[in-house]
């Protein structure tokens, strides 16, 4: 570990001098914030299996930065693809991106949107406001609104608005499952202008998220407290409320948990 603590440390002193001087600075890959991050995931063996760069093939209709809501000056934008071949509707999957509600980019899941596009089915993208631009539930409404947009825009994009999964990693997975456990939960619905549509989805792929904020060591290994507004020890209740795992009921739609080392 201190091995690698010194090479961290020595990556971060060759970095920082490297920028001066140079004229063209390389272009980070997706999934990452700087060329710094990058080479200690890489000292981790934590590369980002989706961080390619991927081009819309020929036989794919892409539509990029849909506005599916606008929160003051903030428009909340996804994107879609399906097959250009496609005549009827089709399944829906809904990706949603993680990294601890803080940043991220819809782009990251392009790769997946192409390659199920390819298998048949139309594909989305979604963005969402932050921690440092809303607290809970603001995410929770934003997915919500996506879902329901594209219920509403269901025949135009050849949506079948009864066969619907959500996919997220991390906070993302954390999100799809609030998505698809609180449905018929109000306080959770609203801030659409979307009236006479519901959220509810048909699945739920959850990639190593949090379903339960009121865990020790989600408490202390995740960026919660920013989510949440407020440490733990101050706000349990809003926690709780938080938790998608307190949701869970007979009748919410089937769920597979991927979660790893």
């Amino acid at each position: 570990m201190l091995n690698k603590l010194i090479i961290i440390i020595a990556i971060i002193s060759v970095q920082i001098l490297s920028i001066y001087g140079q004229k063209n600075v390389p272009t980070v890959p997706d999934g990452y914030r700087s060329m710094t991050t990058l080479k200690i995931a890489y000292v981790f063996g934590r590369l980002d299996l989706i961080e390619e760069k991927r081009v819309v093939p020929n036989n794919i209709k892409k539509y990029s930065n849909l506005v599916y809501k606008k929160v003051g000056n903030r428009s909340l934008k996804l994107d879609l693809c399906y097959a250009k071949n496609l005549k009827k509707t089709a399944p829906l999957l809904v990706f949603i991106y993680g990294e601890a509600w803080k940043y991220g980019n819809k782009d990251k899941y392009l790769g997946y949107l192409i390659d199920f596009a390819k298998k048949g089915y139309v594909t989305a993208s979604l963005e969402y406001r932050y921690s440092k631009e809303a607290k809970f539930p603001a995410a929770i409404n934003d997915v919500k609104c996506a879902v329901k947009w594209l219920k509403l825009n269901a025949e135009k994009y050849h949506i079948n608005p009864d066969q619907i999964a959500v996919i997220g990693g991390s906070s993302g997975g954390y999100l799809a499952m609030m998505l698809a456990y609180t449905s018929d939960v109000a306080e959770f619905e609203s801030g659409c202008n979307i009236e006479g549509v519901n959220s509810r989805v048909q699945a739920v792929v959850d990639l190593y998220g949090p379903p339960d904020l009121t865990d020790k060591q989600v408490i202390e290994a995740t960026q919660a407290d920013v989510f949440i507004g407020k440490p733990y020890n101050q706000a349990s209740g809003i926690y709780k409320q938080a938790s998608p795992i307190n949701y869970l009921t007979k009748d919410d739609p089937p769920t597979l948990i991927f979660h790893g080392t």
